[in-house]
C-alpha cells in the first residue's frame, strides 16, 4: 500500500499526521511511505528524523 504524509496547510495547526516511528514501522511492514518536505514542521520534527 503506498500511504502519503502531507504537510498541514492551515494556520495555527500543528500536528502531522504520521510520526517518524510510525513511519519506519509501516515501511518494515512492506508499505511505501511517501512523506511530504517539511510535514512535521509544526510539530518540531525535521525532515532528517523521517529518513
Amino acid at each position: 500500500m503506498k500511504i502519503g504524509v502531507p504537510r498541514e496547510v492551515k494556520d495555527h495547526e500543528t500536528r502531522v499526521g504520521l510520526v517518524p516511528s510510525g513511519v519506519t514501522a509501516l515501511v518494515e511492514a512492506g508499505h511505501d511511505v511517501l512523506v511530504q518536505t517539511r510535514a512535521g514542521m509544526g510539530s518540531s520534527i525535521p525532515d532528517e528524523d523521517y529518513m
